[in-house]
């Protein structure tokens, strides 16, 4: 049987816009409505939310920290109760994208990171250790309003940071053109997780493919719909990550890349 919304599918919507505190009260709406399937699709906050709302609606989610750690489900291949998901690995994809950026400012001995306290443990010690490896020093912001990201931002700048990676958090998404605009205002090169904020003139991006990420959701959604619980489904990673590189950005920035850093781009916009 095939789902058609609209038809035989209806899907019920709802977005915090990285306000988590409204997530709860989300989760218990949908519960009282007795959906058939929850997708938590915004992060860990989200997830979190859905499981401490019910424990017999089938969620499936996808989370950017280890949902075993987070305690989520049970273990990868067995999440046991109702709930199970994609796991997108953001926290190793925070450190690369330091990696990145160091080689595209190889001069710079301090490369800056912004992180949303929802989410800053992980993120800042796999970051951490990236920093000790290369030997960098990574000074570290959290942010979780515009005038933090602002004040982030200034402090970049006066502390002379080469290159900003920004952590994953559904906040910063809804700050997507915020934080685009500040890194021309600064001058400052910024990556990101998603293929989204290149394409809108950040510097770079690597991550999973989000398209890629929301159709796995989308599978396992229906295969629930179908009849298959939540505990016979093993937690999925993504199958596709990309390096997007905007060179008109580069330029802007009176930056040059790197040839071999071209050379690993699954992308380059120019």
């Amino acid at each position: 049987m095939n789902y058609i919304e609209g038809e035989n599918l209806a899907i019920e919507y709802r977005w915090a816009r990285g306000d988590y505190e409204r997530l709860p009260a989300f989760a218990a709406d949908l519960v009282g409505k007795a959906v058939r399937v929850i997708g938590a699709v915004g992060g860990d906050p989200s997830a979190m939310a859905a499981k401490a709302a019910t424990s017999t609606i089938p969620i499936v989610f996808a989370v950017g920290g280890d949902p075993v750690q987070s305690g989520l489900v049970e273990s990868y291949n067995r999440p046991r109760g109702n709930i199970t998901g994609i796991d997108v690995v953001l926290d190793t994809t925070d450190a690369k994208r330091i990696g990145l950026l160091h080689d595209l400012v190889p001069q710079a001995t301090a490369l800056g990171f912004l992180v949303n306290p929802a989410f800053a443990k992980a993120q800042q010690q796999a970051v951490e250790e990236t920093a000790h490896a290369l030997k960098l020093q990574v000074p570290v912001l959290s942010a979780s309003s515009d005038g933090e990201i602002e004040k982030a931002f200034e402090t970049m700048a006066q502390q002379h940071v080469g290159a900003l990676a920004v952590g994953t958090a559904p906040f910063f998404d809804t700050r997507r053109a915020k934080l685009l605009a500040l890194q021309f205002q600064h001058r400052l090169p910024t990556a990101y997780a998603f293929r989204e904020y290149a394409a809108e003139g950040g510097i770079m991006s690597y991550g999973p493919n989000t398209a890629d990420v929301y159709r796995q959701v989308g599978l396992y959604v229906g295969r629930i719909l179908k009849g298959d619980k939540p505990a016979d489904l093993p937690v999925m990673r993504p199958t596709k990550f990309e390096l997007v590189i905007n060179l008109n950005t580069a330029k802007a920035l009176g930056l040059t890349v790197p040839l071999l850093l071209l050379g690993q781009a699954d992308e380059v916009i120019e």
